[in-house]
């Protein structure tokens, strides 16, 4: 109990210090040379949302450029979601099933992840209308094992994380080069939700 409490004392504090320094952080993103704490950070960053991570990653593309950037983007964004995922399911359970208690469709997602977890969890992360808690707090709670969430959650993150670079990028040395990114982005969008229909209607219960 007491562990608890201190850990969420613990995050209760780095959520106020990003609040109050949120702009000296973006700030010192653009300044500092050392990835490892460039990743460090974005990790951070990625566990208290206060600022968007669209945001962040736009930022750290523009610093480092769309590989390096859409890199480091992705693993401060994995990271962060390996330890929310560690944190749910060995520490904070009851947390997590209050926060999927506020998604509607509970039942029919659950379904779906029974038949086959690593296509929804890399569908999940793909599809930006779904919330990466819920993909969190769900996998957390169930049977899924960490190397298969590990995997697939990563994967799933790809496409997103080098957007934001790109894009980041793009506004600072061509800014012309944007809405090309964007469109490209829209249009992998669209065929992964189209894909990604195609396999719900197969693996819907009423099916």
């Amino acid at each position: 109990m007491y562990k608890k409490i201190a850990l969420a004392i613990f995050y209760l504090g780095i959520a106020c210090l990003i609040y109050l320094y949120g702009e000296s952080i973006l700030v010192w993103f653009r300044q500092t040379d050392s990835i490892t704490q460039v990743i460090a950070m974005a990790t951070v960053m990625a566990l208290f949302p206060i600022i968007p991570y669209p945001v962040v990653g736009g930022v750290i593309g523009a610093a480092y450029g769309p590989v390096t950037g859409g890199i480091v983007t992705w693993t401060g964004s994995t990271a962060a979601s390996i330890l929310m995922f560690l944190f749910i399911r060995y520490g904070y359970q009851d947390w997590g099933k209050k926060v999927l208690h506020k998604f509607k469709n509970i039942e029919r997602a659950t379904a779906l992840f029974e038949r086959n977890a690593f296509l929804f969890i890399l569908f999940a992360r793909m599809i930006p209308t779904i919330p990466s808690i819920i993909v969190n707090a769900y996998s957390a709670l169930s049977r899924v094992t960490f190397g298969v969430y590990a995997v697939s959650s990563s994967l799933g993150k790809i496409p997103a994380m080098l957007l934001f670079a790109l894009v980041g990028d793009s506004l600072l040395n061509d800014p012309r080069n944007v809405v090309l990114t964007i469109a490209v982005y829209a249009v992998f969008l669209t065929v992964t939700m189209y894909i990604y229909r195609l396999w719900k209607k197969k693996y819907s219960p009423a099916s």
